[in-house]
């Protein structure tokens, strides 16, 4: 099912929305400098020098261009604020010395703005490249225009663009940076999620880490305070299947990931290294070997049961001070709510584990039963019948349905009274569970139903369960509403989501609009979407997607 048009839960809509309304203000800006420049021209032409008319028309056209740039910010269209406006500001205020007509003009002025924008908007080195390019043309445009020009005022004009230049710069890629990690921990704070579970939760924050830091690997170690079991966390850039899971490995391979001094950030480069403590150079080069990295950053992991390190690798990553300063953070940000998460969700567990016994009990008492009931009660009528009845095979078939009923119940009470709703159910399982389903409503109603059920959809128990409840309802109105005679059954996993389509095919008459009530409140609480499609022709699909 396409994406197209729904909200993610990273937040990105806040954030382009703060986007835009910098977008509306640079180009508000932009508008204001070109009427007053155009003000300026009407009222005091002899300001300007001998371009007379052509510079009026210059100014009146960048007037126009700034009024349609800031019509398609309103608009929210993207080349409102792309690097192309900024450098047309550049070409525009190159036009604007070279028609002015010496080097003592005031609208070299103009430049800053272009810079200012580059800047904050793009970061450092888009703002040094546009100052480099706006002080190359200042100087080429006044040397070639100007027959005689005042060389001390262009020196010291220059000098003000690459100077206040690069302060600009500078200040604009402190912002940017900024951002960017107000959103990574942003983005840590929303994938720590009870929903996803410890393992889904700890591998996304890896991931996000790992492309902050444009690293190649990130890494995580940790040992447990009461038994001494270690366990390691991989994240492999371009690796095309992450495994989620922590591997168990020995004391000893885990020794040198742990030997560094706790409570202690530390961040290496090759011929430079920084340390809040002293820290022996077999250390940082055994570590630098092992990692297979020529840059590293590292902060302390420390947990109400486990105590590690965190380990951000690259060759040409971010290694400095500033850097394992963030990962601090980020580490101080994201491992308390998981490790909440892993204390909830073993409370969850042990609760769950009482509420099905519980549960599995009532089932037999209350389900099966009856059910053993209306078999006995089927059988008894179906032995006072004539053999001549022509409701024998009605009642066969209703005796059949009733018997696969009681099994379906027993197996299900079995399951749910062994399950620990803590391991990842394979991918056999829930395969042959819809199966099993498709199975039941092509013998007892005549509809084929075909799965197709990706292998490597990788969800727990717990969302399972909730998906084949979700598979079953959504046959259950195939069977109870429609007169449809084939179906299909479609699940797969791609960005983060879970798909599920559910078609049905129709009687060549045109489906009034629907929403599936029960499925749409079960998807909801999962923090899914539903959405229905239909045809003249009948055919429906109900296509969900829910966060995994």
């Amino acid at each position: 099912m396409p994406a197209t048009g729904l909200k993610t839960h990273d937040g990105a809509p806040a954030t382009l929305s703060a986007d835009w309304a910098d977008a509306r203000m640079v180009n508000s800006l932009r508008l204001v400098l070109a009427i007053s420049a155009l003000l300026a021209t009407v009222t005091e032409p002899s300001h300007m020098a001998e371009g007379g008319t052509l510079v009026w028309l210059l100014f009146a056209t960048y007037t126009a261009h700034s009024l349609c740039l800031y019509v398609l910010a309103l608009r929210q269209q993207p080349v409102a604020q792309s690097k192309l406006t900024h450098w047309l500001d550049v070409a525009w205020y190159m036009l604007f010395v070279a028609l002015t007509g010496d080097s003592g003009s005031m609208l070299f002025l103009f430049f800053f703005f272009a810079i200012l924008v580059s800047s904050f908007r793009w970061g450092f080195e888009e703002g040094a490249r546009v100052t480099v390019a706006a002080t190359a043309l200042f100087v080429g445009t006044a040397f070639v225009t100007d027959p005689h020009p005042d060389w001390p005022r262009m020196l010291l004009r220059s000098s003000f663009l690459l100077a206040l230049g690069y302060i600009s710069a500078h200040w604009g890629e402190s912002k940017v940076a900024l951002n960017r990690r107000l959103a990574l921990l942003r983005d840590v704070s929303q994938l720590s999620n009870p929903r996803f579970g410890v393992d889904h939760t700890l591998t996304q924050v890896l991931s996000t880490t790992c492309r902050f830091f444009k690293a190649n690997s990130c890494i995580l170690v940790l040992r447990d305070k009461d038994t001494g079991d270690c366990s390691l966390r991989s994240i492999q850039v371009g690796r095309t299947k992450q495994n989620i899971h922590a591997q168990t490995i020995s004391a000893a391979a885990a020794e040198p990931l742990l030997a560094l001094p706790p409570a202690q950030l530390v961040s290496y480069q090759r011929r430079r290294w920084f340390a809040w403590r002293p820290t022996p150079a077999d250390a940082r080069e055994r570590l630098a070997d092992l990692l297979e990295g020529n840059a590293f950053i590292s902060a302390p992991v420390s947990l109400r049961r486990a105590e590690g390190r965190m380990y951000v690798v690259g060759d040409r990553c971010a290694a400095g001070k500033a850097d394992a300063l963030f990962l601090g953070h980020i580490v101080a940000q994201a491992f308390p709510v998981i490790e909440s998460i892993d204390l909830l969700d073993r409370m969850a567990s042990e609760a769950a584990s009482l509420e099905r016994q519980k549960i599995a009990l009532d089932i037999h008492d209350r389900a099966v039963q009856p059910y053993i009931g209306l078999t006995m009660g089927l059988s008894a009528i179906r032995n006072k019948a004539e053999p001549s009845n022509p409701l024998l095979n009605d009642i066969d078939k209703l005796s059949a349905m009733a018997r696969q009923s009681i099994n379906d119940l027993r197996h299900y009470a079995g399951t749910f009274r062994q399950s620990d709703g803590q391991s990842a159910a394979p991918a056999p399982l829930y395969s042959t569970a819809l199966q099993q389903q498709a199975e039941q409503v092509r013998t007892f109603y005549g509809i084929d139903i075909t799965v197709d059920a990706a292998p490597d959809l990788h969800i727990n128990d717990r969302m399972t369960a909730e998906v084949l409840q979700i598979v079953r309802e959504g046959l259950s109105n195939i069977c109870r509403h429609t007169l449809a005679q084939c179906g299909a059954l479609r699940l797969q996993r791609s960005a983060g989501w879970l798909h599920i389509q559910i078609e049905n095919t129709g009687a060549s008459t045109p489906v009034a609009d629907f929403s599936p009530r029960s499925i749409t409140e079960r998807v909801a609480s999962l923090g899914g979407l539903v959405r229905v499609q239909s045809d003249a022709d009948g055919f429906t699909s109900v296509q969900i997607q829910i966060p995994v």
